[in-house]
């Protein structure tokens, strides 16, 4: 719901930064009454069961949304995608997750639950469902400046692991070289496949225990590495 080391990797190398895309050109139809939100958050939720109440200021930055093509497929969680249900993709928080997206311009708001993986994307936050982004009326627009307010987490998330996206292929054998030469440099990198992005070979390095240790391992990678031009902290739901 998923969202180079040499000029010899440049052919076929696709960025981390590859994103979902936008709703297809045909219309939509308009959603099921049970899809609909309301324009802005008025109060906030009581922590769902299972959950633990964790309403705080969270990071800022773009807010993008994706429909078709992922719509009916297998979301990072293993649920199937609905463009018209309140969810969207987080690179870090855990599955389950509820969030406040704040529109920084319009004022507007909307409670979403995390379910998938993205956006892989320079400078974004989250990746909002369609019915989502209509919500806070950045369906033209295609982004919005947000900021998000992490409303409730599950209470028995699993043992958290992070990692450090260097690149994304459709050609194995690129992705391979490129992990081989990070696992020189960086004692431990893995080619990873997600449902959400079918197709692609994702290069992870690290395994940290800690957002912020993967953090340090990302801004070493930049500093040391040139050539790679994209680097993303996310989160390894499965290890």
């Amino acid at each position: 719901m998923r969202k180079a080391l040499s000029i010899a990797l440049a052919g076929t190398w696709l960025l981390s930064g590859c994103h979902r895309h936008k709703v297809a050109q045909a219309p939509l139809p308009p959603p099921p009454p049970s899809a609909t939100a309301p324009a802005q958050a008025t109060s906030v939720p009581p922590a769902a069961a299972g959950t633990t109440a964790a309403s705080e200021s969270g990071e800022t930055g773009l807010a993008s949304w994706y429909g078709h093509p992922y719509h009916g497929r297998a979301s990072a969680s293993g649920e199937i995608y609905d463009m018209e249900q309140m969810t969207a993709a987080h690179r870090t928080l855990p599955f389950g997750t509820m969030v406040r997206v704040h529109d920084l311009d319009n004022e507007k708001a909307v409670d979403v639950r995390i379910n998938d993986r993205g956006p892989f994307v320079d400078g974004r936050v989250i990746d909002l469902s369609h019915a989502a982004a209509r919500t806070i009326e950045m369906i033209g627009p295609g982004i919005a400046r947000v900021r998000l307010e992490i409303m409730s987490a599950p209470a028995a998330a699993e043992q958290a692991h992070f990692g450090v996206q260097v690149g994304a292929f459709r050609n194995r054998e690129n992705a391979e070289r490129l992990r081989r030469a990070m696992e020189t440099k960086y004692g431990r990198a893995r080619l990873v496949r997600r449902a959400d992005t079918p197709g692609l070979w994702h290069v992870v390095v690290g395994m940290e225990p800690t957002q912020d240790g993967a953090s340090g391992l990302a801004d070493r990678i930049r500093s040391e590495d040139t050539s790679v031009t994209s680097t993303f902290v996310v989160r390894l739901d499965s290890v």
